[in-house]
């Protein structure tokens, strides 16, 4: 018998049938017009009255006359009411009949029920139509209306209740109240999913209606005390068998199985259980995987950074600089994205966690956010000092390639130059000459040591530059020493042998007389200014390199200081020439015949003059040189003015940005969504900053491209700006997840939002001192906590170990409000899931994986049976399955 409902309830309850009758008004001028389904609604209406009627001790034969009188339909509304009505009149007369009638329409309409096109004289006049639409209202207030399952009621939680119920049967798919039943499979699969023992389900044929309608009907009437209130025939033989008779036969299956309904509850509860451990034992997994997989990365990338091999030409150190600008744009952006990504995972997992009072998260050792953190600082530090031996590794390089140049081109200066004078230092020709041709020798060997001497400088560069390549670890430093010592060697043998030739010539001297001091005066001038010219060719060859525009704007002063001096030396040079001229007019005047050469240089004035002339035509291509240089200097300095100026913008952004969000954090208005969303939308304006970013990597690669390695326009580096920028980024990500985890908070703790705002302003208020998003423990104590009506030593003491568990000295807002939501609101609990499983079990101490399988989704029953530990208990039987251990490691043992 139903209990009758508080007059709330009634209440509640009336709106609900109201709704459904609305959508009912056509009942009596449609769906009754078809015969077979009048015919189906007689038997089972019938049928419906007679199982609450014979508990009264009565019953009725024919629905439209045996209620005419009222007396049976009050009787019936009484014990499915449990409430009495008023006494009946018991006159045979027409009227006692329709006053009997109205107390019991009366009746109806006090429980919030409106009836439609139902009058009492049509009742008392056996009006068929009217008295099936009477009954269908009495069905639909008192047997189907306060069916709910899962937020919906009546007819829709009915047909939910089918649904779930059958949801494993195969052949069987509840989508209505009438073809859906036609096969009888969805009949008998009720009973099964209730009752196995009534019913074989494996036997049953999809193609044998009526046999599978019958012996659902038979062991429902016989087992279940439903009694038949169809014909099978009636339903296999009508297209569309009456919604409101099948209806109201589930009807009273569902009420017979609602015993098991303590089960479902049970069963729900356990079922979010495992899906919120599910999802956390997911997210675990996902976190580990992340994890490895950032850490191998780190791993692998960290050699390769720490890798100090040197190269031998600037290119191949360029293309390392190049691989290592394509690690900084392409490689390593996602894995600081995965960075911030596992530590708001992290986070959002603990969070989590604690709302459903599971331990914390311990990642596998090694997989800490801290190891992370610590392995990328070393990543980074790796980073930092790669780029700067590359840099310096270009630098020595560089300077590597043009000393090596230089000492090349003043070796085979030098060389040219010696060839043959060894030769010349050891012959005797002295020793079969005149006097005049010995004093000839002797004043050339003078000369040639003059010119010897002038070399001497040469020499000492050329070794000075071998010994800065060795320095330098110059690859080729062996070829290099080789060339150099010989070099050296022959200088030394040259000097020996010019003591000794000097000694010979001397000697000789003093039996020769007899010297043209004219010709000795041409030598003497020639050779210094001859050797001067070649100084000057070879400074005006001279490889240069200049970082900065002060270091060309020297070179291109100091040339100008040696054009000046060109002047003076073309003198010098026409007064060699004018001693020529004076030999030539001497020996014309006096009718010498000279015999050839100058006997004491091998410099003549042609040699001079062409010397000369080449010498000229350096001097504007040396020019042009320095000029090409200045105009590199120029463009170079260009280059640092575009960099200084991105790179400050996008230095001061990076900071009022970063500023912004410091308040944001602070001043968040609104609801938790609102702020989520601007904070999002937030992040989209931030990221929208990206291009401005490429540009200054942009201008940063013209400068190490243009080997650019100073700025005294800016002090920002890129390196700082990128670091400022993977911050910026990082921050709001993190504020972002703040939020979320507050929503998170928020929604599985039942908290409000007036309740939140009352948490932050009452946080920011006493945060002041400390900065943002952080209680000093003294300011909790004395100032937030008596604020929010807490006191006490004892009672702070035990809330501080609670907010701050590892005794930092602050307290975060997360904690704050987790503190706070769990003082305020309640969860499931270990307690709550043991009793639930104690449901399923039918009170026994263990349950099997029959019935787990039985009342939980597949999915989750087998999450259950894999993690159950054997029950191992005095009552246990074959199978039995311990669901106290696995309720100990849902929650932990302190839990229990």
């Amino acid at each position: 018998r139903l209990e009758a409902a508080t007059e709330e309830e009634q209440g509640h309850s009336a709106g609900e049938v109201n709704a459904y009758m609305e959508q009912e008004n056509d009942w009596d001028r449609d769906l009754l017009l078809d015969p077979a389904w009048e015919k189906q609604q007689r038997k089972t209406f019938t049928a419906w009255c007679n199982s609450h009627l014979r508990k009264a001790g009565t019953q009725i034969e024919n629905i439209e006359q045996d209620f005419r009188d009222g007396l049976k339909l009050m009787l019936l509304l009484e014990v499915i009411s449990g409430e009495r009505l008023p006494k009946p009149e018991r006159g045979k007369m027409r009227v006692h009949k329709i006053n009997n009638v109205n107390k019991a329409l009366d009746f109806i309409a006090s429980k919030g029920v409106k009836l439609v096109s139902i009058g009492a004289e049509e009742i008392v006049d056996g009006n068929a139509k009217m008295t099936l639409g009477m009954i269908w209202t009495i069905i639909l207030r008192f047997a189907i209306q306060d069916i709910s399952v899962e937020e919906t009621s009546a007819k829709e939680g009915l047909l939910l209740w089918c649904q779930r119920k059958t949801a494993p049967y195969k052949n069987v798919n509840v989508q209505n109240f009438h073809i859906s039943w036609k096969d009888g499979l969805a009949f008998n699969a009720l009973i099964h999913r209730h009752r196995p023992d009534l019913i074989d389900y494996d036997s049953l044929r999809k193609d044998d209606p009526v046999t599978n309608l019958n012996n659902a009907f038979e062991v429902a009437e016989k087992h279940l005390d439903i009694p038949k209130m169809l014909d099978a025939e009636d339903i296999v033989n009508t297209a569309r068998p009456d919604e409101k008779a099948i209806m109201t036969y589930v009807s009273c299956f569902y009420h017979a199985f609602s015993g098991a309904q303590k089960a479902e509850t049970a069963a729900n509860r356990i079922c979010k259980v495992l899906a919120v451990n599910q999802e956390n034992e997911q997210m675990m997994e996902d976190y580990e995987k992340l994890a490895s997989d950032l850490l191998e990365w780190i791993r692998r990338t960290i050699p390769w950074l720490e890798d100090r091999t040197q190269e031998k030409t600037v290119n191949d150190m360029q293309a390392k600089q190049e691989d290592f600008r394509d690690y900084r744009t392409v490689h390593k952006p996602p894995k600081v994205q995965e960075k911030c990504q596992l530590e708001i995972s992290f986070n959002t997992l603990q969070t989590k966690l604690r709302l459903s009072n599971r331990p914390a998260f311990m990642p596998s050792e090694g997989r800490m956010v801290s190891d992370i953190n610590s392995a990328w600082h070393t990543l980074e530090g790796a980073e930092k000092g790669y780029e700067e031996w590359i840099l310096s590794e270009i630098r020595r390089l560089e300077r590597l390639e043009h000393l090596a140049e230089k000492f090349h081109q003043k070796a085979a200066i030098h060389e040219s130059w010696t060839d043959g004078k060894e030769a010349m230092l050891t012959q005797k020709d002295y020793e079969t000459s005149t006097l005049s041709e010995v004093k000839a020798l002797l004043r050339k060997h003078e000369a040639f040591e003059s010119d010897l001497a002038a070399h001497q400088d040469r020499v000492e560069q050329i070794a000075a530059i071998a010994q800065e390549l060795n320095e330098l670890d110059y690859y080729d430093a062996a070829s290099v020493n080789a060339r150099c010592q010989k070099i050296c060697d022959q200088w030394d043998t040259l000097g020996t042998l010019t003591h000794n030739r000097k000694d010979s010539l001397e000697r000789t001297e003093k039996q020769l007389e007899s010297i043209d001091e004219l010709y000795l005066e041409y030598a003497k001038r020639a050779a210094p200014f001859n050797n001067w010219m070649e100084g000057a060719m070879e400074d005006l060859q001279d490889m240069f390199i200049v970082h900065n525009i002060d270091e060309i704007q020297g070179l291109i002063t100091a040339h100008e200081q040696f054009k000046a001096t060109l002047p003076e030396a073309n003198k010098e040079r026409e007064a060699i020439q004018s001693i020529q001229a004076e030999v030539q007019k001497i020996a014309q005047s006096n009718g010498i015949k000279l015999s050839g050469a100058n006997p004491y240089t091998t410099i003549t004035p042609e040699s001079i003059d062409n010397k000369w002339e080449k010498a000229m035509a350096m001097v504007p291509q040396r020019d042009k040189a320095l000029q090409g240089e200045l105009n590199k200097q120029n463009s170079n300095d260009t280059l640092r003015a575009t960099f200084a100026t991105q790179a400050n913008a996008v230095g001061a952004y990076i900071q009022a940005k970063m500023e912004e969000i410091g308040r944001i954090s602070i001043e968040m208005n609104g609801t938790l969504e609102d702020q989520l969303t601007h904070l999002k939308e937030y992040q989209q304006t931030i990221m929208s900053y990206m291009p401005e970013i490429n540009k200054l990597e942009g201008h940063h690669q013209h400068i190490q491209e243009a080997l650019i390695f100073d700025n005294q326009y800016t002090s920002y580096t890129m390196e700082h700006l990128r670091v400022g920028w993977e911050q910026l980024l990082t921050t709001i990500a993190r504020t972002i997840n703040e939020v979320e985890n507050q929503i998170l908070t928020r929604d599985a703790k039942g908290i409000s939002q007036e309740q939140l705002y009352e948490y932050r302003a009452s946080f920011n208020h006493f945060d002041k001192v400390r900065g943002p998003n952080t209680l000093n423990p003294l300011f909790h104590r004395i100032a937030c906590l008596i604020s929010l009506g807490y006191d006490g030593d004892g009672e702070f003491n035990r809330i501080m170990g609670i907010v701050d568990p590892n005794g930092t000295g602050s307290v975060t807002f997360q904690a704050f409000i987790d503190f706070m939501s769990t003082e305020t609101t309640d969860t499931d609990s270990a307690d709550q899931v043991i009793a639930s499983f104690k449901i399923l079990a039918g009170d026994k101490n263990f349950i099997t994986a029959e019935e787990l399988r039985r009342e939980l989704p597949p999915d989750q029953a087998e999450y259950c049976i894999a993690r159950m530990a054997p029950y191992t208990g005095p009552d246990a039987a074959p199978g039995a399955l311990d669901y106290m251990s696995f309720s100990t490691a849902l929650y932990g043992e302190s839990d229990l």
